[in-house]
């Protein structure tokens, strides 16, 4: 009778598959969790750490008992590289965090400006000199999750602008706009987009 446990199959596809998705799975857990020890998430990254070697241990335990299969080698180092791909695309999908997006345009910015006031983001603007003349430098600090609004309408507004965002680790008090439905966000994104015009 066929015994499963001598069979090619499982030393070869079974098991290597395995210890690629247990690596993909813990890897992706210590991305996320190396970005919410950043972000100082003091609750949930304890939690996502003590899974994450957990998964770990089992996965590398399979690969001690089967020194000798290279597929393993190559399944684990696999599930390494697509773990950490993937915990980078899902941190971006949740958009934590708060983030700081400066603005840098020779050219007139006020309707930038106004639209940003109109849909409660916290403005701050600042005359300067620039290599080429003045300039108008625009900081606003917003949560992450509106970070591709804003980055919209500043190519709405002012194509040219130069602009960079930087992460932010913690915020004493600032003004953000009131949470919205995922449905109302679109349609207000895509009126802003028309206001622009």
């Amino acid at each position: 009778m066929f015994e499963i446990t001598n069979s090619p199959i499982l030393s070869y596809l079974i098991i290597p598959v395995l210890i690629c998705l247990s690596r993909i799975i813990d890897v992706s857990l210590g991305t996320l969790r190396i970005i919410l020890v950043a972000k100082g998430a003091k609750l949930i990254a304890p939690i996502l750490g003590f899974f994450e070697v957990l998964i770990w241990l089992i996965a590398i335990g399979q690969v001690m008992q089967n020194l000798t299969n290279v597929t393993n080698y190559l399944a684990y180092a696999t599930g390494f590289a697509i773990g950490n791909y993937l915990g980078i695309l899902i941190e971006q999908k949740l958009a934590l965090g708060i983030v700081v997006v400066r603005v840098i345009t020779s050219t007139d910015a006020s309707k930038l400006i106004n639209f940003l006031k109109e849909e409660n983001f916290g403005v701050t603007t600042i005359e300067a000199e620039g290599s080429a003349g003045q300039v108008h430098l625009i900081y606003t600090v917003i949560k992450r999750t509106s970070l591709q609004f804003v980055v919209k309408q500043i190519k709405n507004f002012n194509p040219k602008a130069f602009y960079s965002v930087e992460d932010i680790r913690y915020v004493s008090e600032g003004v953000f706009p009131q949470k919205t439905s995922w449905w109302k966000s679109r349609f207000s994104s895509m009126n802003g987009a028309r206001k622009g015009k």
